[in-house]
């Protein structure tokens, strides 16, 4: 396959931030808090750049949605290999309630407008963990999709991918064009280098709003609430083994239920009576 590839790159919060909630628990604070690439979309440009530079592909576009922040991860992008980038401006409430399928039929839009072969996405992003974009993707192109690729051969106008999945790995082979989204052992993504990011000041990004795509970014869910998870409760030390065997035997471990392979039990005090029939009424 010789042809153009879009890579999908999300601005997200830091991984290394930690995350605080709004006051009013609408959301999160972004405000004056450090963002960089998706960790994952990383990987994506990383192997389409590696597609390039075997000359299986010809260019590497990168493509972005979000507000002007947005063109630096795209920079990052250039920096890292991509010949030019597409920045869809997203602002306001738009970009407050952009989810999956917004972004997908941008990405659709855009395959179409570019001609695209091969779109390569991460497979999830670590804000939302959604892993939803590059299979909603291909859904609106009626593209054949690889997610989870930790393997990427360009085999004439087919694409083998190696997907990890809960048993292992699976190998398949599908028709160009198609969806691929990368997994994290896929590589290990390049640092940019300061010639690299220097030269990436020059390249192109094109910038665009939704609606010269056509895509209307109407979103049909809505967040009621956004909470911390609970606090991990503290420890208890003991001092010696006698300790720990007073402390286990004042608990009791009884089976809940069995599905599957998975055994559920359930920690339940001596202080409390537990009679045959509580145990019955825990019972699948």
């Amino acid at each position: 396959m010789s042809g153009r590839v879009l890579v999908g790159v999300k601005r997200v919060i830091d991984y290394a931030v930690k995350i605080r909630v709004k006051p009013d628990n609408s959301g999160i604070v972004t405000d004056g808090v450090k963002h960089s690439m998706n960790p994952f979309c990383e990987i994506a440009i990383e192997e389409a750049v590696k597609l390039k530079e075997k000359k299986l592909i010809k260019e590497v576009v990168a493509v972005s949605c979000g507000p002007q922040q947005s063109q630096e991860t795209i920079r990052t992008a250039l920096a890292m290999g991509a010949d030019r980038g597409i920045h869809v401006e997203v602002t306001g409430k738009d970009y407050e309630t952009l989810g999956p399928l917004q972004v997908s039929k941008i990405m659709a839009a855009l395959a179409k407008k570019e001609d695209a072969q091969l779109i390569i996405l991460g497979k999830q992003a670590i804000d939302d963990d959604c892993n939803q974009t590059g299979q909603m993707t291909a859904a609106l192109l009626d593209w054949p999709q690889g997610t989870f690729a930790s393997e990427v051969a360009l085999e004439g106008d087919k694409v083998k991918v190696v997907r990890e999945i809960d048993g292992g790995l699976e190998t398949i082979k599908i028709n160009t064009p198609a969806v691929v989204t990368a997994d994290l052992r896929l590589n290990t993504p390049r640092y940019a280098t300061l010639p690299n990011i220097m030269k990436a000041k020059k390249k192109k990004i094109a910038n665009m709003k939704p609606a010269d795509l056509g895509v209307d970014l109407t979103s049909r869910l809505e967040v009621l609430r956004v909470d911390e998870p609970p606090q991990r409760q503290a420890g208890v030390k003991v001092e010696t083994v006698d300790d720990l065997d007073s402390l286990m035997n004042n608990w009791t471990v009884f089976h809940k239920c069995t599905q599957r392979t998975s055994l559920c039990v359930v920690l339940i005090p001596l202080l409390e009576t537990v009679t045959p029939e509580d145990m019955r009424k825990e019972e699948c």
